[in-house]
């Protein structure tokens, strides 16, 4: 018995190569596009496609339908969040949030995470395997069917590094992002990375013109490699210019985020050297209170602080936003999405 095959994550491209395989025509792989993007749970669904068609598919394919395990809703700003079961028994968080611009939709790209950062809940338990681009695209479809909310908006902010699992998130990109599909626009799509530069590198090379999010949580390598390992291996100073490439590249300004944490990365110094390093890179700074995880010593800095930080920053130049916090009352903020959590 031969085993079944994921056929949510294939490009268009090549759906049209395997129905020309057994010889069926090119618009048969629209169809079935359509379909696959557009929800459906099977391919009895698939009504216009002929009955001989949706059997052999069915023999050959398998559709992703992650299992609703758990929800949660934020009591203070109804934000929701989702624990879905995959297939094979492990399991994911995605948060559905709502703004002005539009509701958006944070989805993990991977099980788990092995960056280890000091103020991430996600990487507590390391990397278990990667997703495939139909776990992250049905975190979308499954999210906007049970909140019966239009997702305008991704952001590839969940549990894992996207860019540690470049190719499937490549092809979930192409997928979500196809006109005959989900149609989600570049411009509306945000990916956030902890700075694995040779991937971002390579992401310039593809010129999607999405929004690049950089994790960057200190302004000098002494503080930066004590929260986020990475840095030991690429320093502020090559991702800084990294990143400067990307904006060359793609024309699309680079957003930096910056968790204040107490007594960490919170300092008049702190801000100064961070002014220094961000000013005339067309970058945007996003401000992040640090959120609480369990086990974790780190605490968000005082109000007192931060606005003392954020002042420095406006005084020397910076293009900053003070973000809001969003879902804490239900561990769904920044930091706080973990793996397997019941």
């Amino acid at each position: 018995m031969s085993i079944k095959r994921d056929i949510q994550s294939m490009r268009l491209a090549q759906l049209k190569e395997y129905f020309d395989s057994i010889g069926e025509r090119p618009y048969r792989a629209d169809q079935v596009f359509a379909w696959l993007h557009g929800g459906a749970a099977s391919f009895a669904d698939m009504t216009n496609l002929p009955e001989k068609l949706r059997c052999d598919l069915d023999e050959k394919f398998y559709i992703h339908e992650p299992v609703l395990l758990k929800k949660l809703i934020s009591a203070r700003d109804g934000t929701l969040k989702y624990l879905w079961g995959m297939a094979d028994g492990n399991s994911v968080e995605s948060v559905v949030l709502e703004y002005g611009h539009g509701n958006t939709v944070c989805v993990s790209t991977q099980v788990g995470c092995r960056m280890g950062c000091a103020f991430c809940a996600s990487t507590r338990g390391g990397l278990t395997r990667n997703l495939t681009p139909a776990e992250m695209e049905a975190q979308i479809l499954y999210s906007q069917k049970d909140s019966g909310k239009k997702l305008r908006n991704v952001v590839l902010m969940g549990i894992g590094e996207p860019l540690d699992n470049f190719d499937n998130v490549m092809s979930f990109l192409n997928i979500i992002s196809h006109p005959a599909g989900m149609n989600t626009g570049m411009r509306h799509i945000s990916l956030s990375t902890c700075g694995v530069i040779e991937n971002i590198d390579k992401l310039a090379g593809y010129d999607i013109k999405l929004t690049l999010s950089v994790s960057l949580h200190a302004p000098d390598d002494e503080t930066r490699s004590i929260l986020m390992p990475i840095n030991r291996k690429t320093g502020v100073e090559t991702l800084i210019r990294t990143c400067g490439n990307y904006f060359r590249a793609t024309g699309r300004r680079v957003s930096y985020e910056y968790a204040m944490i107490d007594g960490v990365n919170d300092t008049v110094s702190h801000a100064r050297k961070l002014a220094a390093i961000l000013r005339n890179t067309g970058s945007h700074l996003n401000i992040i209170m640090l959120n609480d995880i369990p086990d974790s010593p780190m605490r968000a800095s005082s109000p007192e602080k931060v606005g003392a930080f954020t002042g420095i920053l406006k005084e020397l130049g910076v293009n900053h936003t003070l973000r809001r916090r969003l879902g804490g009352d239900i561990s769904a903020s920044c930091g706080q999405l973990r793996a397997g959590q019941r």
